[in-house]
């Protein structure tokens, strides 16, 4: 049966489900602590945070039906011209960037505004770019597996109430009262209110503005963003380095079961909620394991090189695992012929693959680190 309905927030749960919630929010949250500081005293954070938001770029239009890789991506972020796929993963990028930036650098509230300017970002020359990027829908839109309504498993809100709930939901993100949270509760439910703590208003928000919808397109990679925002804003880490669309992309299906549960009449919030914190442990767990493989290569790589100048290009490939001796050349403001000497060392040492197909621009690879990113 179609799923029409969407109440406003806050939402809530019975007491008894709420026990398993809280239990499974702590468990979460010390693993995210345990992340926040290997990530915090490593000495290849920076770069690897890096390489963890292109990941997550890569991960989640994966999940709206891209097939690019995190190795598709690194070989291909460079060019000035690239397939729409690239294209919208280069563009996720550039919107998640400009998101984190305007919150953490200009101290900007998530609200509507900003939404719309990361959404005009998000569809610039990619599929399903319209005159309506930037701008909530006029029409009405569904959700389902094909073009036709009458198969949908979800029709949201009609247009002319998206600014009434997405003002609903920009209060509640941004921890400020609202008139539209006075409602009558029930001694049996526990509230999730405006001041939930961050990775329950992470899921919260992700999940109604999915059910929002209130763009034509882009409203899944647009929610993704959204996820990483709040935790920027709700400073659940020391940087913006907590994404997890690699765990949702795995387990896509429930994902978006979990998602549409939250709808209707009588939505059920608990199966998400425990759905979204499980998947957020898997994933600080899986940051944890890639940062520790990352450091070991770096270090023994440095053990490899004999002259600080092969150490500075061989930490030069966590910036840029694919790339020409230009590139390098470029990033540590070094000759040409210096890069390449250098880079070529390090082939020798069996620690980067060289491209000999070419005689030109040839490119390096450093794929012990693209796999321990991408593992």
């Amino acid at each position: 049966m179609v799923l029409k309905e969407l109440i406003k927030l806050p939402i809530s749960v019975s007491k008894e489900k709420s026990i398993d919630i809280y239990k499974q929010l702590a468990k979460t949250n010390l693993v995210i602590g345990k992340m926040d500081t290997h990530i915090t005293r490593s000495f290849i954070n920076d770069t690897f945070l890096n390489l963890l938001s292109f990941n997550e770029s890569v991960q989640s239009t994966r999940i709206e039906g891209t097939q690019v890789t995190f190795h598709d991506f690194m070989e291909n972020k460079n060019k000035k011209e690239m397939d729409w796929q690239n294209k919208e993963v280069s563009n996720y990028h550039e919107a998640l960037m400009y998101g984190v930036d305007q919150i953490q650098n200009h101290h900007m509230p998530i609200s509507t505004r900003l939404l719309r300017r990361i959404h005009s970002i998000l569809m610039e020359d990619a599929r399903g770019t319209s005159s309506a990027s930037g701008e909530f829908r006029k029409i009405q839109n569904f959700i389902g597996p094909n073009n036709k309504i009458e198969d949908a498993v979800y029709i949201p809100i009609p247009p002319n109430e998206i600014n009434s709930y997405m003002e609903n939901l920009e209060f509640f993100i941004n921890g400020e009262n609202h008139y539209s949270f006075d409602i009558d509760k029930k001694d049996s439910e526990e509230y999730f209110p405006y001041d939930a703590s961050p990775l329950l208003k992470m899921a919260i928000a992700h999940a109604q503005f999915e059910s929002i919808h209130p763009f034509l397109d882009g409203n899944g990679r647009l929610g993704r963003i959204l996820l990483v925002l709040v935790s920027v804003k709700e400073s659940l880490v020391s940087s913006p380095i907590f994404f997890v669309s690699e765990e949702l992309e795995k387990e896509r299906i429930r994902y978006y079961n979990s998602l549409n549960s939250t709808r209707g009449q009588k939505p059920d919030w608990s199966t998400w909620l425990l759905f979204f914190l499980q998947a957020s442990e898997r994933m600080a767990n899986n940051i944890i394991q890639k940062l520790l493989s990352a450091e070991q290569l770096a270090t023994t790589g440095m053990d490899n090189c004999e002259t600080d100048m092969q150490k500075n290009i061989w930490l030069a490939t966590f910036t840029n695992p694919i790339a020409t001796a230009k590139e390098i050349s470029s990033f540590l403001n070094i000759h040409p012929a210096t890069a390449k000497r250098g880079l070529d060392f390090l082939v020798t040492k069996n620690m980067l693959d060289r491209d000999d197909s070419k005689k030109r621009n040839q490119k390096y690879y450093n794929y012990d680190l693209i796999r321990a990113i991408q593992n």
